[in-house]
């Protein structure tokens, strides 16, 4: 008899609900997206991330320690990003620049993330992310999107990408994701 196994195909799982933002639609059918599965080594170096991310940006980042936190205590996480390779092409100013040549050729800022960026790239990465959290609600996995993980998976060079989510997974009798302090 194997007790309690559910923990043994988390990974497995974890890979699935990569599966749904790989597949998820793209604007103009371009995928930008790129994907990652945390490994077990790299969950220290995010969190600790996190917490100097904590310190340098000051009292109101006090969140960013709770969520290395709950990244410590998740059974897997996964990474989704977009590392853009231009812009739609559709000059439409969601931006905020006019045209997208003139996006595009603005010096990239790189703080957490690097931007600007096209929108519909952001977007694709919105729709990836919520394809991907749904299949974890779809698998009985307790989840929860952050930001967060993300940003310290860009700050330490963990993924190549330029604006990334992260989604920690959790297969536990109470969800650790949500009486957070």
């Amino acid at each position: 008899m194997i007790l309690n196994p559910e923990s043994e195909v988390l990974e497995t799982l974890a890979k699935s609900i990569l599966l749904a933002a790989r597949t998820a639609p793209k604007a103009k059918g371009v995928d930008d997206i790129v994907t990652a599965l945390v490994e077990k080594k790299d969950i220290q170096v995010l969190a600790s991330t996190m917490e100097r991310l904590a310190d340098e940006k000051g009292p109101g980042y006090a969140f960013l320690k709770r969520d290395a936190a709950n990244l410590r205590n998740a059974g897997a996480a996964v990474l989704i990003g977009v590392k853009t390779s231009g812009a739609a092409g559709l000059d439409c100013g969601a931006c905020g620049f006019k045209t997208c040549a003139e996006m595009l050729d603005r010096q990239k800022l790189e703080v957490e993330f690097k931007g600007p960026n096209c929108m519909f790239k952001y977007v694709d990465l919105g729709i990836a992310v919520g394809s991907a959290a749904a299949k974890a609600r779809d698998l009985c996995i307790d989840n929860r999107v952050m930001y967060s993980i993300g940003a310290a998976a860009r700050v330490s060079g963990l993924l190549d990408a330029d604006v990334i989510f992260a989604i920690p997974l959790s297969v536990t009798g109470k969800n650790i994701f949500f009486d957070r302090k």
